[in-house]
């Protein structure tokens, strides 16, 4: 069975500028080692527009600048970086980082500035927890403050839930709290074992069949549910409207069970996705200091903003057209889903050291 996929050859729909390595947390997984000063190297202002300039060659519809890092409220150029790109015309969104940057004036300038929503990070429902992924004490009551108040004033939220041995059995709590505060779009991530996150353990494929079968149950109330480094929830979907309910490994019953407790019968249909991006295919990254690479977990770069165009390195590069056309190693070259799905390219290096290997988190064989 060859199954379609969305073409993504031309443009990307999401480009994530990592506009500052900076940051007051020390979170357990952090991708990028972020530290409390910017690196030397950083983008200036006027390279920033550079940047938002490039992308403008695209063509409209323009692809989607989510500004993150480090955390880009620690830039004192953000206000103008954000005017810049609303000026082009060009949708952007924001992932802060909940420090005592985050302010409720903040929130009302943020909200202000045209954002299409904010992310702000959620892994527990208990302060223990999240407090002890995140590095500093007190960061759980006022992640929940900063999701209060930006839904009370009208600024449009998603929490990103980063899923690993530490957090994987808190699941349907953590789903049952963001529900329960209004939040309509929860974002999980898989971890992979970079950065900081190279020393935080990850899930076997087991566990990750498991969450993937908790989200499609979790994304039939109502939230729109998506994830990150795991497009091969892809195949669950599919499965699942076929099969139904076909996995029953103990991690999975147990999640499972907890969630129907707390919320109930389903009320809708799944909202998750059944075809999406891939590192390199819909998505580029754009490091602090100018680097491009196919995704935030893919530290392999493709040249620099500085010197280079993003639009040409996009659609022109070999091994980004590799990504898009499918051209994988192992299971992953051969398998039926591999349209729709492909594997997380970021965790197939970090694996095995080549982003065109297999996914060692998926169960098929």
């Amino acid at each position: 069975m060859v199954l379609a996929r969305m073409e993504f050859n031309k443009k990307p729909v999401l480009i994530f500028w990592e506009t500052t390595r900076a940051c007051a947390l020390s979170c357990k997984h952090c991708r990028a080692s972020a530290i409390h000063s910017p690196l030397p190297g950083e983008l200036t202002t006027e390279e920033g527009f550079k940047l938002i300039n490039q992308i403008t060659e695209f063509g409209e519809r323009y692809p989607l600048i989510i500004f993150t890092g480090g955390d880009p409220l620690a830039r004192k150029d953000l206000p103008e970086l954000f005017a810049y790109t609303r000026k082009k015309g060009i949708k952007f969104a924001a992932s802060p980082a909940v420090t005592s940057l985050l302010t409720h004036e903040k929130l009302h300038e943020i909200r202000d500035s045209g954002v299409t929503s904010i992310s702000i990070s959620l892994d527990s429902a208990f302060a223990e927890t999240h407090d002890g992924i995140r590095g500093i004490a007190g960061t759980f009551e006022k992640t929940l403050d900063v999701l209060r108040y930006a839904l009370a004033i009208g600024l449009p939220v998603q929490v990103n839930t980063t899923v690993m041995k530490q957090n994987i059995s808190e699941l349907p709590k953590i789903f049952h709290l963001i529900k329960e505060l209004g939040v309509k779009t929860w974002e999980v991530f898989f971890l992979i074992k970079t950065g900081r996150g190279a020393a935080v353990q990850e899930l076997s494929a087991d566990e990750c069949e498991s969450v993937c079968n908790f989200l499609y149950d979790a994304s039939r109330y109502g939230l729109v549910i998506r994830t990150v480094e795991a497009p091969f929830i892809r195949r669950v979907i599919s499965m699942r409207a076929k099969q139904g309910k076909y996995w029953t490994e103990n991690q999975y019953v147990s999640l499972n069970s907890e969630l129907s407790v707390l919320e109930g019968e389903p009320v809708s249909t799944t909202t998750l996705a059944p075809q999406g991006t891939l590192d390199g295919d819909g998505i580029i990254f754009i490091s602090h200091d100018g680097d491009i690479f196919p995704g935030g977990f893919l530290p392999l770069s493709l040249g620099n903003i500085k010197n280079d165009n993003l639009v040409k390195i996009y659609q022109e590069n070999k091994f980004l057209k590799s990504i898009r056309n499918r051209d994988f190693e192992g299971k992953c070259g051969t398998c039926e889903f591999k349209a729709v799905c492909g594997g997380s390219r970021a965790r197939a290096y970090a694996a095995f050291g080549t982003p065109l290997a297999s996914d060692s988190a998926c169960i098929k064989k």
